[in-house]
């Protein structure tokens, strides 16, 4: 028998050679029986199967399981893909959500511009927006008509919710617009429903200042602003928008134009004012005709 290094006996390694003959031959038995041609053989094969297969379930469980797993991750591998497709699809859902939007708010715009009442006697040009200053708070923008469809200098624009600015230089196909927030404007307007009289002074801001000329108690946030048609500047009762009250505690105008999306501009076709050509029409003539009195008096002297 073998010793190990502490001088004890090994039992290990005989038993193992032994249970590894064993097992040797019963392989070469099962491997004789299942070679082995004869009807009593052949029946006790059948009977060996019948009895030792379906007690191996549990042996084949693991092997089930593992293929069950294998089936589910390429079922959850084929939900990822499809789960990636929707995403892809849902952005560009998104993207044609937000082209059809805009062009919602453009047809919505050039609806306004058909439907808004004014004046009978105002006509107007339509034009489209090509540039402008390129600022957050924009002060002109540059229309794609000019003098060869009868755009003149002082004329005004609207969108279609309100007052815009007025033009501001003509060429021949396009001409500037400067608008209500450019410090250069100065728009004379009407608070309703008080009837004040005030100017508007743009500081480049959305929500230009107000200059009250009479009573400043009777005007409260809110009222409603429009074009006085002082001036002859721009034409009376264009809206330009609301009363507000600034964090500098200073009444401003909220402008109704939205001049976050200037696409189309309305230039109100401005009447010009009748011109006097002589001084002498100024003066009242009296047209009756004089007396024998008055012709003997002017007959003597």
């Amino acid at each position: 028998m073998a010793i190990d290094r502490r001088g004890q006996e090994d039992y290990a390694r005989p038993v193992r050679r032994v249970l590894i003959g064993v097992l040797v031959l019963f392989l070469l038995a099962i491997f004789g029986i299942w070679r082995i041609d004869n009807p009593r053989v052949e029946r006790f094969r059948a009977n060996v199967v019948d009895t030792v297969v379906p007690s191996f379930d549990w042996a084949l469980a693991p092997v089930t399981r593992v293929g069950r797993m294998f089936e589910d991750f390429q079922s959850y591998a084929r939900i990822y893909e499809q789960n990636q497709e929707l995403r892809r699809e849902l952005q560009q859902m998104k993207s044609w959500r937000e082209a059809a939007i805009q062009l919602e708010q453009e047809n919505a715009r050039l609806l306004d511009l058909n439907k808004v009442r004014l004046n009978a006697e105002l006509t107007f040009v339509t034009g489209v927006v090509l540039t402008d200053n390129g600022s957050p708070f924009r002060r002109s923008v540059l229309l794609n008509v000019g003098a060869r469809d009868g755009i003149r200098d002082g004329w005004a624009t609207m969108d279609g919710l309100g007052l815009v600015g007025r033009i501001a230089g003509v060429g021949d196909s396009t001409s500037r617009v400067i608008l209500l927030t450019d410090t250069n404007s100065r728009v004379p307007v009407t608070i309703q429903p008080s009837g004040q009289k005030a100017l508007l002074i743009g500081d480049n801001t959305l929500a230009p200042p107000i200059d009250i000329v009479d009573n400043v108690e009777d005007v409260r946030p809110g009222d409603r602003v429009v074009t006085s048609g002082d001036g002859k500047v721009f034409p009376a009762d264009i809206l330009v928008g609301q009363i507000v009250q600034g964090a500098d505690r200073r009444l401003r105008v909220k402008l109704s134009a939205d001049y976050g999306r200037l696409e189309f501009l309305r230039v109100m076709r401005t009447p010009a004012a009748e011109g006097i050509d002589t001084t002498g029409r100024l003066i009242a003539v009296d047209e009756t005709p004089p007396t024998e009195i008055d012709q003997v008096e002017a007959t003597d002297g």
